[in-house]
């Protein structure tokens, strides 16, 4: 498994979902919103710091993460132990971060019976007309992404641990590299539709993470069930 199917795996996500998202933005494009009008305070500062700890530990995971996959590919060596270290420090910042985002938000991230509607029109997403969409503060594909980050990345970290330190006999092992590789790809594919989502999907959302505030127009199509 480790010397075939997951590197396979990693490529199929690093490529297939990609253009299947540049498919997208050619046939769909992005949702714009105007940014002059009436701003709505959405996010605090102290979980803008803790959400860019986590953002950023966790995009140094990846590349990481991808450099020990592909070891082999870049010839091994002192570049692919540098990355192991990289990948631990990491861990040990994103695993704080996603505790701390867990206290944060946890309650806002429940799901609830609109979310459904949410996810079978797929948000709108595949629609070019801005419709309002059944959403709270963090729609269900958010929701679904804080819980695999939340949830997998403390899987991710208990068995990350154990391939470190090499600690367990062998079958366990081995079932930790399974886990730890699957939930890895799966939550690589998700953090690609994020990325996607932040910064291409929607123009200029990401400046919600950096000033706070959100452009009323944008709220009132997709997120028109939240009460500041």
């Amino acid at each position: 498994l480790q010397s075939s199917l997951f590197s396979r795996l990693f490529l199929l996500v690093l490529t297939i979902v990609p253009l299947a998202f540049l498919l997208h933005y050619i046939v769909i494009g992005p949702m714009t919103f105007s940014h002059e009008g009436k701003q709505v305070y959405y996010f605090n500062l102290f979980a803008r710091c803790i959400h860019w700890c986590a953002a950023i530990s966790f995009a140094l995971l990846v590349i990481t993460g991808l450099l020990i996959i592909f070891g082999s590919v870049v010839g091994g060596g002192a570049l692919v132990r540098s990355g192991r270290t990289i990948h631990l420090i990491c861990a040990v910042i994103f695993s704080a971060s996603a505790l701390l985002m867990l206290f944060i938000w946890a309650r806002d991230m429940l799901y609830a019976p609109y979310d459904f509607l949410w996810m079978l029109i797929m948000g709108g997403y595949l629609s070019k007309e801005k419709k309002p969409v059944p959403a709270g503060k963090f729609n269900a594909g958010q929701k679904g992404w804080f819980w695999l980050a939340t949830v997998g990345g403390a899987a991710m970290a208990v068995t990350g641990y154990y391939l470190y330190s090499f600690q367990g006999n062998t079958d366990g092992l081995r079932i930790a590299a399974i886990i730890h590789n699957t939930l890895g790809a799966l939550m690589v594919m998700v953090f690609i539709v994020h990325l996607y989502m932040s910064l291409f999907a929607i123009k200029g959302s990401i400046r919600s993470m950096l000033s706070g505030y959100k452009p009323e127009a944008e709220i009132k199509i997709l997120h028109p069930r939240y009460k500041p």
